[in-house]
């Protein structure tokens, strides 16, 4: 039976997470939602999600931190990960890379920017899968 992908939104900023995960939802996938660091990492232990997006400044832990714990775990070293930033400093950007981010979205992200990296960065039979993506929404426009 055919179950929709998991989205774990975090974000500290509620605004962000009402109106991605209401796009998300919207889209066809399950979303979860955290507004902290240590919310996130539990979720992501706990439910597996299909993948994360992960905002870079949060309380309790940075999106950094909460990146380099999940791909330590050998339970969630794979799950793709999307860093939401309102940097876009390249060296912010570099630690996104350094940190295991499989792509990074520039905030504010239009929604469909976010929703096309999202396809494809789940895996194949989730949706499509292609190499990683630096580009960031502002390149789009």
């Amino acid at each position: 039976m055919w179950s929709p992908s998991t989205i774990l939104l975090v974000d500290d900023y509620p605004d962000a997470l009402d109106v991605w995960g209401l796009y998300l939802r919207a889209a066809g996938f399950s979303v979860l939602t955290a507004a902290d660091g240590p919310a996130a990492l539990g979720l992501a232990t706990e439910k597996h999600p299909d993948l994360i997006v992960l905002d870079l400044e949060l309380p309790g832990k940075s999106g950094l931190e909460v990146a380099t714990a999940l791909r330590a775990q050998p339970s969630t070293r794979d799950i793709p990960l999307i860093a939401a930033t309102g940097y876009s400093h390249l060296k912010q950007l570099d630690l996104a890379r350094e940190r295991g981010f499989d792509a990074v979205v520039i905030k504010p992200c239009d929604p469909d920017a976010l929703l096309k990296e999202i396809r494809r960065l789940l895996p194949p039979e989730k949706g499509s899968h292609s190499a990683p993506s630096w580009h960031t929404a502002a390149e789009e426009r």
